[in-house]
């Protein structure tokens, strides 16, 4: 699909992914990672971001012992660390990325909308209570004992069924390959956002935007009717 027959069609359900789609969190995971390693006497290494970004939290703590040089063992502890930093953080900066706001509510006024994210489900919602974005969702779907997280596509095929929409006509809003990746493989058309896309994540998406603040993409948006089909819940 083209960039103008993506701009041409009307998704009946959308997904969005919620740090660094929505929610400008990458900054406070970066920070807290190198909280972390930095009690453990290790610099964070550049690549390190590119290398976690959208990974499940739990499997960023594998990658930080492997950075630090810990044992396996550690891993959990270095979890719960991260993630104590990063409630902290996000508490007191929660930052909405340009042009989320208004994307979202043009789009709940014709789909369904719901979030699909491998944060802790407290902070998500948190996050997008105090941006006055909850309230468009209709489910927040974060991995649980039998949904696994990106890029797996649990995530992606549990949320379109929450807002009763077959994976091949739901739209997924992405900015890192871990989770295009998952919502390719859940069979959902993808936007890919931000600024500086590689090859690989070009190849699944079907459009590209620099930002969710691009006008063609708000146009598009304030401009689309509900579909009048009507999909069964599952």
């Amino acid at each position: 699909m083209t960039a103008n027959s993506l701009l041409s069609w009307t998704p009946a359900a959308i997904v969005f992914d919620c740090d660094g789609t929505l929610m400008d969190s990458e900054c406070h995971w970066e920070e807290a990672r190198e909280l972390v390693l930095r009690g453990y006497g290790v610099e964070t290494p550049d690549d390190f971001g590119e290398r976690t970004k959208g990974l499940h939290y739990t499997e960023c703590g594998r990658v930080m012992a492997e950075a630090a040089g810990l044992a396996p063992a550690v891993a959990e502890q270095l979890t719960a660390q991260l993630l104590e930093h990063f409630r902290k953080l996000v508490a007191a900066d929660p930052v909405t990325i340009p042009g989320a706001c208004a994307l979202v509510q043009h789009a709940a006024r014709f789909a369904p909308l719901a979030v699909a994210s491998n944060c802790p489900r407290d902070v998500v919602e948190s996050g997008l209570a105090s941006a006055g974005l909850l309230s468009h969702f209709i489910d927040v779907v974060v991995p649980d004992a039998t949904l696994r997280p990106k890029p797996d596509p649990d995530l992606y095929l549990a949320a379109a069924r929450a807002c009763g929409a077959p994976p091949a006509v739901t739209l997924a809003v992405e900015d890192s390959y871990c989770g295009i990746l998952a919502a390719s493989r859940a069979g959902l058309r993808v936007l890919g956002v931000g600024p500086n896309p590689h090859e690989r994540e070009l190849a699944l998406v079907d459009m590209w935007v620099p930002t969710l603040a691009d006008a063609a993409l708000l146009d598009w948006a304030g401009t689309r009717e509900s579909l009048t089909a009507s999909y069964a819940r599952a």
